[in-house]
C-alpha cells in the first residue's frame, strides 16, 4: 500500500509518501511545499494546491492522510489553517482518492507512544521507523510521514467514504475508539 501524508499549513504544507507491505515500511518521498515570502494568501493557497496536485498525480498513492483540525490559539489562525487542509483536499478528491483525517495527538500517539510529543521525537522516530540515515527535515515533512504511518497502523487498509477510517477489528466487528468503551467479551 502506498500512502501519501499530509501536514497542511499556510506558510508549509508537509507531504510525505511511504510505501508500505505492512510489516515494513519504505520513505518513498517526502518535503515541504512554501510559497514565496510575502505571497497574498490566494496565491499561498494555489502554491499549495499545485504542488500538492502534481505530487499525487506523478506518486499515483492507494490514498491520502492528513492532519485534522485541532484547537488553535486564535481564531484567525484555525481559519488560515482551515483554508490550507480544504486546498489539501480539494487535491486529493481531484485526485480521486480517498482521505482519512486524524488528530495531532492520535498521530504522535501511534508514533512515539506520547499523545504530547515534540517535533524533535517525531522526528527521531521516523527516522528509526523508516531506517533513514538522516530524520527528515524540516520537521512538516517528517510530521506527514508520521500522518501516513499512523494511517497504516489505524485503517487496516478501510476507508469510509466520509474520510474517517473504519473502527473495526480483523473479525469485522465494531472495536472501541477508547479504553472507556471497551466492554469485555461475556
Amino acid at each position: 500500500m502506498k500512502i501519501f501524508g499530509i501536514d497542511p499549513g499556510s506558510d508549509r504544507t508537509g507531504y510525505g509518501c511511504i510505501l508500505s507491505d505492512g510489516n515494513r515500511h519504505r520513505l518513498v518521498t517526502c518535503g515541504a511545499l512554501r510559497a514565496r515570502p510575502h505571497a497574498p494568501f490566494p496565491e499561498r493557497l494555489l502554491t499549495i494546491y499545485d504542488g500538492l496536485s502534481e505530487l499525487l498525480a506523478s506518486e499515483r498513492p492507494d490514498c491520502v492522510a492528513l492532519e485534522d483540525v485541532f484547537h488553535a490559539r486564535n481564531v484567525r489562525s484555525a481559519l488560515t489553517l482551515g483554508h490550507a487542509r480544504g486546498v489539501a483536499l480539494l487535491a486529493a478528491a481531484r485526485a480521486g482518492l480517498p482521505v482519512a483525517a486524524y488528530s495531532p495527538a492520535q498521530i504522535k500517539r501511534t508514533v512515539t507512544g506520547y499523545g504530547r510529543a515534540e517535533k524533535r521525537q517525531i522526528q527521531i522516530m521516523i527516522r528509526l521507523l523508516l531506517g533513514l540515515d538522516a530524520v527528515p527535515s524540516p520537521h512538516d515533512a517528517a510530521d506527514a510521514l508520521a500522518v501516513a504511518i499512523c494511517h497504516l497502523h489505524h485503517s487496516r487498509g478501510a476507508v469510509l467514504e466520509s474520510g474517517i477510517p473504519a473502527k473495526t477489528s480483523r473479525s469485522g466487528k465494531a472495536r472501541p475508539s477508547s479504553w472507556r468503551d471497551y466492554r469485555p467479551a461475556p
